[in-house]
């Protein structure tokens, strides 16, 4: 069977397109060959997983059981792109020995964690 990889991580979403803007902009990935009505950021292949933005008609209820978290270097800065480009604080912000976690979200309000680890 070889060892299994991580190929793509999907999020179900109202608005692909809406949502695929949003993270591309965060992580500054490009949209790869999709699916017609699918939009998937990078390619098979790169050594980050793809993100699979998934259409469904129904929105999300309850808490999001997997979530993303995102290493940045300044986490003021990245928490401003965040709001620019359409997400939103949670209010919610952890202090740690090894860095700081801050919860954001997304414009359809997928939970994610912004980390900043101490150097």
């Amino acid at each position: 069977m070889g060892s299994p990889t991580a190929a793509a991580k999907t999020i179900d979403c109202l608005d692909p397109e809406r949502v695929a803007r949003f993270w591309s902009g965060v992580l500054g990935r490009e949209p790869g060959p999709s699916q017609e009505g699918w939009v998937y950021l990078g390619e098979r292949g790169e050594p980050q997983p793809r993100l699979v933005f998934q259409p469904v008609s129904e929105a999300r209820t309850g808490k999001v059981r997997i979530h993303l978290d995102i290493t940045v270097d300044q986490i003021g800065e990245a928490m401003a792109l965040v709001v620019d480009l359409g997400g939103r604080f949670t209010g919610e912000r952890h202090d740690h020995d090894e860095g700081v976690v801050v919860i954001m979200a997304d414009p359809e309000d997928h939970e994610f964690c912004l980390v900043q680890y101490h150097r």
